[in-house]
């Protein structure tokens, strides 16, 4: 039993959790995941780890409530317990262990979009406490989705927030923004505060040279990542992503989470999360969850409709 010892809502059904978890804060390190259930007969959750503190003993989970597992666990409080809570797995951030020096030479850029954000987060935190000068991209459908924002300023690094709908920071998609970057084009024209707020981001935006970049890492939905990994490899940026929303059972036994990488089969929980994103066949990767839906929705529904579901509601005639 895993105890919830902080929770926060980010979003709407979107949810932080903390979790007492001594050993695997211990042994965690960015871009692994974790696996939790929230009860004897739970579903199954991989989870990219989001935060860790050896310290404390915790780790930190982003989730979003998109079934019926995560409805239901989106539902639990701080003073609750997961049932089981297993990891690190995958494999670390291919960052993890480079020097400083090794690392500044890359010259980095991270894409965090939507929920992408959060298994984006513990990569720069590292790089931010080695002293690494890297740029961020946080991106967003709307300002009410945006999360991680402050998380994010408090880092040592460049930040430029946009939007999709222009509710706030930059202009447009996260691929906008990376183009204006390398074009030198970014300016306050593009720019859009809401209350005072500031994207650290503005601060440079007057004076930015043209960006070069020598490596990319991009997470988000896999739509977000096929047309980063589209704009960057016209931009010569290598790019990594992270699969990890393919994964089912997240120990190499189901098979579930089968990819191509360029010709070769990988499986995302053992041989990623992380792989060479121009390698990817992005458009298999989404016809591939298309194919949950139907279960999905039929679980979701079975636990909306409680003890009413087929036969006692007398108007479905189930």
């Amino acid at each position: 039993m895993y105890k919830i010892i902080k929770k926060k809502d980010l979003a709407d059904k979107l949810c932080l959790y903390e979790i007492e978890h001594n050993r695997l804060a211990k042994a965690a390190m960015p871009g692994q995941f974790l696996i939790v259930k929230i009860d004897e007969k739970g579903e199954r959750i991989p989870l990219t780890i989001c935060d860790y503190d050896r310290e404390k003993g915790t780790v930190t989970i982003v989730v979003q409530e998109v079934g019926a597992t995560t409805k239901r666990m989106n539902a639990m409080k701080e003073g609750d317990y997961f049932k089981d809570v297993v990891g690190p797995l995958g494999n670390a951030s291919d960052l993890i262990g480079l020097s400083k020096d090794e690392l500044n030479q890359k010259k980095i850029l991270f894409i965090a979009g939507g929920l992408g954000a959060a298994p984006v987060y513990p990569q720069a935190k590292y790089l931010s406490e080695l002293g690494v000068s890297f740029d961020v991209i946080l991106g967003s459908k709307s300002v009410n989705t945006l999360i991680l924002e402050k998380e994010y300023s408090d880092l040592n690094c460049n930040l430029y927030v946009c939007t999709d709908d222009e509710s706030y920071g930059f202009k447009g998609p996260v691929t906008n923004v990376l183009k204006m970057l390398c074009d030198g084009s970014i300016s306050e024209a593009n720019y859009k505060t809401i209350d005072g707020k500031i994207v650290k981001g503005r601060d440079i935006c007057k004076s930015v040279d043209k960006k070069t970049y020598g490596h990319a890492v991009a997470i988000g939905s896999a739509v977000m990542m096929k047309f980063s990994c589209l704009t960057t490899k016209e931009l010569g940026i290598p790019t990594i992503v992270s699969m990890n929303t393919l994964m089912v059972d997240g120990t190499g036994m189901c098979g579930a989470c089968r990819l191509m990488v360029g010709d070769e089969l990988k499986f995302c929980c053992i041989d990623g999360p992380e792989f060479d994103g121009h390698k990817i066949d992005f458009d298999a990767v989404i016809k591939r969850q298309a194919q949950y839906k139907d279960e999905e929705s039929r679980a979701l529904l079975r636990l909306n409709e409680g003890p009413t579901h087929h036969g006692n509601c007398g108007n479905c005639g189930g």
